[in-house]
């Protein structure tokens, strides 16, 4: 009885020490500061994203989430083009940074620094493109989505919605994620899907183009736009255009929201960039840690998630703070 009475009660304090701990972690990470008494690493990610891109502001958020919680000292940088996106990594293999994490828009310009990284004993996470590529460089896990499961959900939901013929917009020519969303869209799409490549740095540029196609081919009745920041500039060439097309986006920030709730949009995917940054930045930290690898050499998916005005209003608060 007494044994019962003490494990009874050691039991309790190891369930309120625990809960207690718990507590503390939480409170530490809400203040910014970390949650871990490990060393202070610095993780650099690297991205193709030009400027203003509000998708890897989000993922950066992420990031810097996490990397508050890990103890980290978490450094960014970025380019659109590939080759000056490789030389960003190469500057940072140069100084001994304790982690990468690069996006792979355009594989082959990536592939040779990777493997330097590799080489220079720095492990590598590679997050939202480059899936296929990943393992094959050396990288310890891909997190993101399917780019070709995300487009064959958009056309599934294209179909739902009884449209006949779309228009995909590619805004960086050269990016495969690009390329496979529209191509997996064109797959299970029952009607007619055309590609339309704009120059994404040139919003103008990239209205105009969408407007003239509208006006010359009003059979469209859909276009897809490839990120977030697009949906908008779709929308003013649609009524510029005078054309009904209804107009969906991959991503979510908060103007999409705000389109997907009055109805100026139709349907966004959302592949949460806000968890890949963050669980970037937490598997590497693992990694050096413990020695953990997340995937078993598979991409770990964060999405596609089909967002519809019934959502919407659920994540209007999240895409306001910059995590959705």
């Amino acid at each position: 009885m007494l044994a019962a009475v003490l494990g009874a009660s050691l039991a309790g304090c190891s369930s309120t020490g625990g809960l207690r701990a718990e507590q503390e972690r939480a409170a530490k990470t809400a203040g910014g500061k970390a949650a871990v008494n490990t060393p202070r690493w610095t993780f650099a990610m690297v991205t193709h994203s030009g400027d203003g891109d509000t998708f890897w502001d989000i993922v950066q958020n992420g990031a810097q989430q996490a990397a508050a919680k890990d103890n980290i000292k978490f450094v960014y940088g970025h380019d659109k083009e590939a080759q000056r996106q490789s030389q960003l990594v190469q500057s940072y293999i140069d100084q001994k940074v304790d982690g990468l994490i690069v996006s792979l828009a355009k594989p082959n310009a990536m592939k040779d620094v990777v493997a330097k990284a590799e080489k220079a004993g720095i492990p590598v996470i590679t997050v939202n493109s480059g899936a296929d590529e990943s393992k094959a460089f050396g990288a310890l896990s891909h997190i993101g989505q399917d780019e070709t499961v995300a487009g064959e959900a958009v056309g599934e939901e294209l179909n739902k919605r009884g449209r006949k013929k779309a228009l995909c917009v590619l805004h960086e020519q050269g990016n495969v994620g690009h390329e496979q969303r529209c191509d997996g869209a064109k797959k299970t799409f029952k009607g007619d899907l055309q590609k339309l490549y704009v120059e994404g740095t040139n919003m103008p540029d990239v209205q105009s183009s969408i407007e003239s196609k509208l006006q010359a081919d009003r059979g469209i009745d859909a276009v897809v736009t490839l990120g977030a920041p697009f949906a908008d500039t779709a929308v003013k060439a649609r009524e510029q255009a005078g054309s009904k097309a209804e107009i969906d986006t991959f991503d979510l920030n908060a103007q999409v929201a705000t389109g997907l709730k009055d109805g100026t949009l139709g349907f966004a995917v959302d592949q949460q960039p806000y968890l890949q940054g963050y669980e970037a930045v937490d598997l590497l930290w693992l990694y050096k840690y413990n020695s953990d690898v997340l995937g078993g050499g598979k991409p770990v998916l964060t999405g596609p998630q089909v967002i519809t005005k019934k959502d919407a209003a659920a994540l209007q608060d999240y895409t306001k703070r910059g995590t959705r």
